[in-house]
């Protein structure tokens, strides 16, 4: 199984050869595919080969692109995730209503759960109200308690002045975190055979990843609390490679520890699964001895 990121953040050629990722700079690196996971291109200076490109999308390695800041901007996806696409689709389509709003329901409860837990690491009250919104959760979040939720757990988190929309340091590496979050989801949903423009609730016309949208929504507080224990005062080159190590903390999904970005893996499968045999039971959260 692959367990390697491979962050390219100088001017390199990359290429391909005989089963390698061949890095290209003063000297020669030589990584097997079968040890990439995910690809990071931080760099505006790096060339590849479209031979490179095509051997990364048939062994399915996740491969993000940075813009001139050095934040992710686009992202590789192959048309064709599994073998079975056609019927995943046929079965994405014909998925009701119904279903698909039990499990937006399961999600939004999971995702207001792990922030309120995160409100109890740094002793914060909120955390109780945030408990009282699950209570209130109605089929399909009706009344949109998700909303009000990511209100008190933002200003509790950040401070009172604190808003999602507003351009600081926290922001930024917030939004780098999710960016990460979103291109694994991505994968996860395309090697699984499914489409990612077709989501549970989120039904944006201009987003591309509306499915991913929804599937990562509970896994935001992990990337939130790795936010909040960085504490600097910018965020650059260090950071972000900081940011990307998240991919592979530890965590415990279906009685086993895994690597988050495994975990992500699981729990797509399991909603998946979910979906497909009206089975919201089938639905495996990840845990954390803290989340």
């Amino acid at each position: 199984m692959s367990w390697r990121t491979v962050v390219i953040s100088s001017t390199a050629k990359l290429d391909y050869q005989m089963d390698y990722l061949v890095i290209r700079k003063d000297d020669v690196t030589k990584i097997h595919l079968s040890e990439i996971e995910n690809l990071m291109v931080e760099s505006t200076a790096v060339s590849l080969t479209a031979a490179l490109l095509c051997e990364l999308t048939k062994k399915k390695i996740k491969v993000v692109f940075c813009d001139e800041k050095r934040n992710p901007s686009s992202e590789l996806i192959g048309y064709y995730g599994a073998h079975d696409t056609s019927l995943k689709v046929r079965n994405q389509i014909a998925w009701s209503e119904d279903i698909k709003k039990h499990v937006w329901t399961e999600i939004v409860t999971e995702k207001i759960r792990k922030q309120a837990q995160h409100l109890k690491i740094w002793e914060r009250k909120e955390a109780d109200q945030l408990y009282g919104y699950i209570s209130e959760i109605e089929f399909g979040d009706a009344t949109n308690r998700e909303g009000h939720a990511a209100k008190v757990y933002f200003n509790a988190l950040f401070g009172m002045d604190f808003t999602r929309s507003a351009e600081n340091v926290t922001n930024v590496a917030l939004n780098y975190g999710y960016s990460l979050l979103l291109s694994a989801f991505n994968r996860c949903v395309v090697a699984n055979g499914y489409i990612t423009q077709l989501g549970l609730f989120h039904d944006n016309v201009f987003n591309q990843f509306n499915l991913a949208c929804d599937l990562m929504e509970p896994f935001r507080p992990f990337v939130d609390l790795k936010v909040k224990r960085m504490a600097f005062p910018f965020f650059e080159k260090e950071e972000k490679h900081e940011m990307i190590s998240l991919l592979k903390e530890e965590v415990t999904i279906a009685n086993r520890n895994e690597y988050l970005t495994n975990a992500i893996r699981i729990y797509t499968k399991s909603v998946f699964d979910a979906l497909n045999d009206n089975d919201i039971s089938q639905i495996k959260f990840y845990k954390t001895n803290e989340l």
